[in-house]
């Protein structure tokens, strides 16, 4: 029996459908990491902010921002990236937030075309931070 036999035996499609799904599933999160940025849990980000004085961005609009953000972030919507980018330090780490961290992988994308080489996403964005219970400010 060869590789094509076996695999189209009514016998073996169920066995088959499962690798076919494990597969997928265990290549969707590193195909997701991949496409936009370093994607940081709380945990990590508060650290690189920390240890290597990086610079939080947040990207949501500014009536969201206003509502509560995280202390000491900077506020750049989305919007007026391609504009106000310059005023961003290039050397040193930036770290995106927006409200779920989806708008932030293509936001930090873009800013690596713009030459700003360390550039991470805070994965889960301003909710997964309020869901750990971590602090956030309403002073503009």
């Amino acid at each position: 029996m060869d590789l094509l036999q076996f695999l189209v035996a009514k016998e073996n499609i169920f066995i088959v459908a499962v690798v076919l799904v494990s597969g997928i599933m265990l290549a969707v999160p590193a195909l997701r990491k991949g496409r936009g940025g370093n994607g940081l849990s709380t945990a990590e980000a508060i650290q690189l902010i920390n240890q290597r004085q990086g610079v939080w961005v947040d990207v949501r609009p500014t009536e969201q921002f206003r509502a509560g953000h995280i202390a000491q972030a900077r506020s750049l919507p989305a919007a007026e990236v391609e504009q106000k980018a310059s005023a961003l330090p290039k050397n040193k780490p930036l770290l995106l937030v927006c409200e779920t961290g989806r708008d932030s992988n293509r936001i930090a994308a873009r800013l690596r075309t713009q030459g700003f080489a360390e550039v991470s996403v805070l994965e889960g964005g301003m909710r997964a931070w309020s869901s750990a219970g971590l602090p956030v400010t309403q002073k503009p």
